[in-house]
This record gives structure tokens, sequence and C-alpha cells, in this order.
């Protein structure tokens, strides 16, 4: 039995009840987290226009486009809300992945789960299917060498692993689903999109659609090739699958709308401000030291939320005025505020070799990332935060961290009895009896 095969049984056979405390705890969590990325992020541009493009280019009744009043087919439902779940990049990355994978996964099993009338528990059970999928397939995809891709890519293969359990596909059926996501899914060049910041950003609605369609395509007897989880030499990270669960050890949550490439910067600067008590008008400059990636984001003030969230100097800027990376920063409406371009105006991005070692050497298993920062006073004082990680470790992320976030994302969208009616229903969301009519909530 090759990894493909291995992967397919596992998609077919898991169940709800079979699975340790942990990994349904975490399911829970990712849900409410993706949730709450998906309609916070309803506020961006690209929500829009992808709401209006998919319900008239995948015009259907099968799925709700979250927050938009609008309908589509599971397809085309899967690519407007999972453009909505990056669209503030606030959604959560996985280890191995060097990604995004909830913000495709979600949006892809709650699209297939109210085309078949799913319960909760199924599509728990589709999410952590496509969750253990995400960081075995992307760690294989990394390892062939050459273009970084980002998530839309390797997303898509998970994707099409929770469609294809939703379903209800046979393995030979779900390797054929693999195989067509795995061929058709997006090429996704990532450090293009960050050269130049655009909605297309990290592919994920199209590996959300592109998933959703194979698992399709598979049902209907439309044959793929063998996906990259059979390739050899990979075996350690593929067939364990089933036996040892990834996702309680390796998803992390953000506490940032922004690329966290920027947020050990942001750490360290609002440490430095806050634990010296300096006034931002005193600040003469701000000399940030990181990796490369780091110094790689957008410089200058940006005109697009896409920019905005791509960059160290926007955020770490708007972070100090007002203590928090959020839609308040990084939307349009924001950009023209003097203060924080008068900080961006102070700020230097410099390589620091040291600090680009440790996150190159550790990236392919989800690096730690650093970061020095040195604020400059114009009396001549100077302060530095020393070596920084980036904030909000994994283990600090609990059910009441994570729903204080939920709660702070959506309030920005819906009124605080829905928002505390989703939590609600989220903490056991197995108990739900049909994920159309939770959709429909937030139609």
């Amino acid at each position: 039995m090759d990894g493909n095969e291995k992967t397919a049984v596992f998609i077919r056979e898991m169940s709800w009840e079979g699975l340790p405390a942990d990994v349904r705890h975490r399911a829970r969590l990712c849900l409410l987290d993706n949730l709450g990325s998906v309609l916070s992020g309803t506020l961006a541009p690209i929500s829009r226009i992808s709401a209006e493009y998919a319900a008239a280019a995948w015009s259907g009744e099968e799925a709700t486009i979250l927050g938009h009043g609008l309908r589509a087919t599971a397809a085309g439902a899967a690519f407007a809300n999972a453009n909505a779940g990056n669209a503030l990049d606030i959604d959560d990355g996985q280890n191995f992945t060097q990604g995004h994978p909830g913000a495709s996964i979600f949006p892809a099993v709650l699209a297939v789960a109210e085309k078949v009338g799913a319960t909760g528990k199924a599509l728990l059970e589709a999410l952590v299917v496509a969750y253990e999928v995400a960081p075995r397939f992307a760690s294989v995809q990394h390892g062939q060498g050459g273009t970084y891709r980002a998530c839309g890519s390797w997303g898509a293969v998970a994707c099409a692993a929770g469609a294809a359990r939703l379903l209800g596909l046979d393995a030979v059926q779900i390797g054929h689903a693999l195989g067509i996501a795995d061929y058709h899914s997006p090429y996704a060049p990532m450090m293009r999109d960050i050269a130049s910041p655009a909605m297309a950003k990290h592919g994920i609605g199209w590996g959300s659609m592109t998933g959703v369609a194979s698992a399709e395509l598979a049902q209907r007897g439309y044959t793929g090739v063998l996906s990259l989880l059979a390739t050899a030499g990979f075996e350690e990270r593929v067939m364990d699958i089933g036996e040892r669960y990834l996702l309680p050890e390796t998803v992390e949550y953000k506490q940032w709308a922004s690329c966290a490439w920027g947020h050990a910067p942001a750490v360290g600067a609002l440490q430095v401000v806050r634990d010296n008590q300096i006034d931002l008008a005193d600040i003469a400059a701000i000399k940030i030291y990181g990796f490369q990636e780091t110094i790689d984001l957008y410089q200058g003030y940006p005109t697009t939320t896409e920019q905005a969230q791509f960059s160290t100097m926007w955020p770490v800027a708007a972070l100090l005025v007002d203590g928090e990376i959020g839609p308040r920063q990084v939307l349009e409406d924001r950009f023209g505020d003097l203060q924080i371009r008068s900080l961006v105006d102070k700020m230097e991005l410099i390589l620091d070799a040291e600090i680009d070692a440790r996150y190159q050497t550790g990236r392919k298993s989800g690096g730690v990332m650093h970061a020095r920062v040195e604020v400059v006073c114009s009396d001549g004082r100077i302060f530095d935060s020393g070596l920084v990680e980036r904030g909000a470790t994994f283990a600090s992320w609990t059910a009441e961290a994570l729903e204080t976030k939920f709660r702070w994302l959506v309030g920005h969208r819906y009124d605080e009895p829905l928002v505390e009616e989703l939590i609600v229903r989220a903490r056991e969301f197995e108990n739900v009896e049909s994920v159309r009519e939770f959709a429909s909530r937030v139609a």
C-alpha cells in the first residue's frame, strides 16, 4: 500500500467517535477560527468581487456565500468563502505547509456539507481529514524543490480529501480525487505576490474550488494521476496518517491581520514602546532587523488591503498607534492616517544574517520567526528589544483566547447576540443537526 492508498483508506474509514479527544477539541477550535476569518473577511473588497462573480459564474443553490446574501454551486461558494477567509490574512497556519490551510479547507467542507445536507459531525470529520492531509501533501510538494508554491496549490488536495469524505466516495474514487486536485492545483508562485501584492494572494479561493470540483469529478468517474502522496522517499511523512494526528500539534492561529513574516518586528516594537513608556511623537527612528522575507514585504504607504497585509512597516506602525492589527488597520479607509504614515516614514528594514539563518534553517518545519527592533528617540536615547519571537505561541491559544479573537473580529461585521450564538454552537458543533440551517444564520 502506497501513501495515496493509505490516505484514501483513512479518508473513508475514520470516524468522529474514534478520534482522540485532543483532535476533536482542536477541530472545533479550527472551525470557530476559520468561521471568524471568513465572516470578518467579508468586509474586504476581494470578498465582494468574489461573491458576485461566484454567484454569476457558478450559479446555483447548493451552498451559501457567507455575508452577501448569495448562493452558488458548492464549488462556487467554496471559491468565494475561501477568498473571504484569507482576505485579512488572519487565518490559521500549519507546520510543514509553509502557509494557511484553514481558509481553503473550511469553505470547501462547509459548501459540500450544505450540498449533501450533512450534520455538524460530518463536517467536522471532513475538516479533520483535510487538516491531516494538508501538512503531509504540502511537505511532499515542497520537497520536490523549485518554486515556492502557495497555499492554494497544496490546499486543493486537502480540500479534495474533505469533499470526498462528505460525498461518500469509495477508496478508488478518493484516490482519483486526490490526483485530479494535485494535477489541476493552482501553481501559485508565492514570492511573486510578495513582490507585487494583489488579490491573487495565496491562490486560496482557486485551491478550495479545485478541491471541491475534483471530488465531484471523481464521483462521476473522472480519473486522476497518482498523487504526490505516493512519492518514494516521503513515506515517513505520509504513512502514519490515521495513526499519528498532526492537527493538535501543528496548527497555529494568528493574532494579527498581516503576514506572519512581520509579526516578530511588531512584537519587538510594541514591547520597546510600552516597556519604556515612549511617546510616539518622540520617536525619531525605528530600525527593524529581520530575516530576508521580513525585508521583502511591501514597503511604503499601502493603497490596497493586500499591500497593507503583506507589509512589515504598515502593520507595525498601526499597532503602535492602535494597539491592534485587525480590519480597522488593513482596510482601505485607514490608509490616509497621518500618524501611522509618520511612523512608516521613520522605519528602516535591515537584514540580519543571524536572524535570517535561524529562520531559513527551520523554515520547512515551521521555523520560529525572530526579529530585533531598535527605537531611537529625538533626544538621542536608544532602546533595543533584543531578540524577540513572533507573538501568540501555539500553547497560548486556549478556547477562551480564540473565542475572544472571534468576538473582536466578527464584532466588526455582526451584532453581539449572533456572535455569541455562533460561539456557543461551535463549542459542540458535532451536535448541529443541519449545516444548511447553521450557514443560513450568516448568509
